[in-house]
């Protein structure tokens, strides 16, 4: 027997119904109950927007014909629930899987775009699926493809978790596999072999020394960072290696491109065989747009850079300024304890607020 449908509130309070969302577990790819629910929502609840569903996401948006659209993001999706769902309140904390990352930045935003039937801007309000796993399945790269006018904004907000603040531009990443190769042997004969394991030794050591980059783009400092994430090699205990491979992640700074950060990693590790598993640009903090700059401005908070990668780089690449903004700490996403302070919903939610009533 199916499970009942989920019955949201969009208009009550952006702390409850951020709880309600925790309480519609939505691990990636698992996104069609919580879809349901916030679609049948909005379609009752918010009836000055037009709606469109496309797979698991949800998209609404007001035609009022104002000068400015300003773009308001989510994911639906959370990681892998930690014994953390349905969500719990202690005092002025909200702990369960999403609180932080990012059902609250949902919750806030959904919440603003069903109340405010006369916004100061136009709003589009995107809601997709699986942001949390590989970049092939994230659904605003689906909606980019397909449903690319929906994306038209003069400004997007990611509602990543920022603890309040904005953090403008994101980091790009690259993913490399160093491989050293040897000749098997017998562990008890190890002179007959060559150790490929051993011979990964240098990419270790290099990494180790490496001095990460740091640079200051519109106010924002970025750090980059090169690290060993993960290392496999070995068949059996007594049996010399002929094959380790040693994963690389770079962390590189917006003012670098790919191929910039490509030629990078390849100088560092030079004289080792690198395959490429992932890539993907930063973004610029892009403060300079005048959207940008209004929303920075009724923020009263001084932007830092974004640390990590977010689809803040997917807007850009669109020529859409795009900044993070959220009440969940990115501290504490992903983890067993991840949670969100009440008052940083309601305080998120007021800026925001603020921004979309005032011209």
């Amino acid at each position: 027997m199916s499970a009942p449908p989920v019955t949201l509130d969009l208009l009550a309070d952006p702390v409850s119904l951020t709880a309600a969302l925790v309480d519609v577990p939505s691990v990636s790819g698992n996104e069609e109950a919580l879809a349901d629910a916030v679609q049948a929502a909005l379609a009752s609840q918010a009836p000055h927007l037009e709606l469109l569903r496309s797979g698991q996401a949800v998209l609404a948006r007001t035609r009022l014909g104002r000068p400015r659209r300003v773009l308001l993001a989510g994911h639906l999706d959370t990681v892998p629930i930690a014994d953390n769902v349905p969500s719990r309140r202690d005092g002025a904390t909200l702990y369960g899987c999403g609180t932080s990352d990012m059902k609250s930045g949902v919750a806030v935003m959904t919440h603003l775009a069903a109340a405010l039937t006369e916004p100061a801007h136009d709003v589009t309000l995107v809601l997709y699926d699986c942001e949390e796993i590989e970049s092939a399945r994230n659904g605003l790269g689906r909606l980019e493809r397909e449903h690319r006018d929906w994306l038209e904004a003069d400004l997007a907000l990611l509602g990543e978790p920022t603890s309040g603040q904005v953090e403008a531009g994101c980091q790009g990443t690259l993913r490399v596999v160093a491989r050293t190769e040897g000749r098997r042997a017998h562990s008890a004969r190890s002179w007959l072999g060559e150790n490929a394991i051993h011979a990964a030794a240098p990419v270790l050591a290099r990494l180790a020394a490496y001095e990460a980059r740091e640079v200051d783009i519109d106010g924002c400092r970025y750090r980059e960072g090169l690290q060993a994430v993960k290392i496999a090699g070995g068949v059996a205990g007594n049996v010399v290696p002929d094959v380790c491979e040693v994963t690389v992640n770079f962390r590189f700074a917006p003012d670098r491109s790919l191929d910039d950060a490509r030629a990078h990693v390849a100088d560092v590790l030079a004289g080792f065989a690198l395959t490429e598993t992932d890539a993907a640009p930063g973004a610029l903090p892009g403060l300079g747009a005048p959207a940008a700059a209004g929303f920075v401005a009724a923020t009263g908070t001084t932007p830092v850079a974004k640390y990590g990668w977010t689809d803040v780089a997917r807007f850009a690449a669109l020529g859409i300024p795009a900044l993070n903004f959220g009440p969940g700490d990115p501290n504490l996403a992903h983890t067993r304890e991840e949670s969100v302070p009440v008052g940083a919903i309601v305080e998120a939610c007021d800026v925001l607020r603020i921004y979309l009533t005032h011209a």
